[in-house]
């Protein structure tokens, strides 16, 4: 198959396109900085250096390509950061149709069900509903909360001897390791599917007061708290930091629909299913290596 994969070589990314080539796939990465291209092509793939929110330039990447895996990046911008991914997705829509790819694989999120109050996955919610209207074989891949997102969190623990977010230590969280993503990427490109379908990929589910006990002992602080900070403090914190406002804002509302499991509820209440390998207590060894 002739298979795109954009949001270059990431955390995701990289791994996916190693998955394909190895199973013998004709393999494009779009990729925004000209300096990937060499890191792309030493994968076995070719690059295609340009914006997703090009709707041109995707349109004639596409071209007479079985399956594309669409991935807009995580920070569309300092500012009008949902416009800018929704934006993207039109782009994508767009290029899609112009190319006739038959099968495509979208990188979506917990929560993107809801239209309002999951912060930046607001944009996801937008980008599956102009996909929807699209007439090919689309999977919505859901994915948790990454693991990855723990990494923000060293200063922290390093600083003031805590972790901690705008939500309690009680909640459930649906978490995910980017290798678990990519390994469900590239299971569901390769399918022959019709319609519209959705798949949670999460790697595990566990409250914050698992996560600081599992982080915890991995870094050798056995007494690590998990603090629950108001949304004024969460937001106050992320400024003080350097965050954008508006960033800072859409994350305090995530922060907020965890806390009340609003962006969680589907997958806990209506499918539950953890396919993904790599569990909490696996990433603390690469947290603790970090540390």
């Amino acid at each position: 198959m002739k298979i795109i994969i954009s949001g270059s070589l990431g955390n995701i990314g990289k791994p996916l396109t190693a998955q394909l080539v190895k199973s013998g796939h004709d393999v494009t990465v779009i990729s925004s900085n000209t300096d990937r291209k060499d890191a792309i092509e030493n994968l076995g793939a070719k690059a295609a250096i340009g914006s997703v929110s090009d709707a041109d330039f995707l349109s004639k990447t596409l071209s007479g390509a079985d399956a594309l895996f669409a991935m807009t990046p995580p920070n569309m911008g300092g500012i009008n950061i949902v416009k800018n991914t929704t934006d993207a997705g039109h782009a994508f829509a767009k290029a899609i149709q112009t190319a006739n790819i038959k099968r495509v694989v979208m990188l979506s999120s917990i929560g993107a069900d809801l239209p309002t109050g999951n912060g930046p996955i607001a944009g996801l919610y937008n980008i599956e509903k102009i996909y929807e209207k699209l007439d090919t074989s689309i999977t919505f891949l859901r994915a948790g909360y990454f693991y990855f997102n723990f990494f923000n969190d060293i200063p922290m623990i390093k600083g003031a001897g805590i972790m901690g977010a705008n939500f309690p230590a009680s909640n459930r969280i649906p978490l995910v390791h980017p290798e678990d993503i990519a390994f469900a990427a590239a299971e569901e490109l390769q399918k022959t599917q019709e319609g519209k379908n959705i798949r949670y990929i999460i790697s595990d589910v566990k409250t914050p007061s698992d996560i600081v006990k599992t982080f915890g002992a991995a870094i050798e602080k056995p007494e690590l708290p998990w603090i629950e900070f108001t949304d004024e403090q969460y937001f106050g914190g992320m400024t003080q930091a350097g965050v954008p406002e508006e960033m800072a804002g859409l994350y305090t509302e995530m922060g907020t629909g965890l806390r009340n499991e609003t962006i969680a509820a589907d997958f806990l209440n209506n499918d539950g299913n953890v396919q993904g390998k790599i569990k909490l207590e696996d990433f603390a060894k690469e947290f603790a290596s970090k540390f």
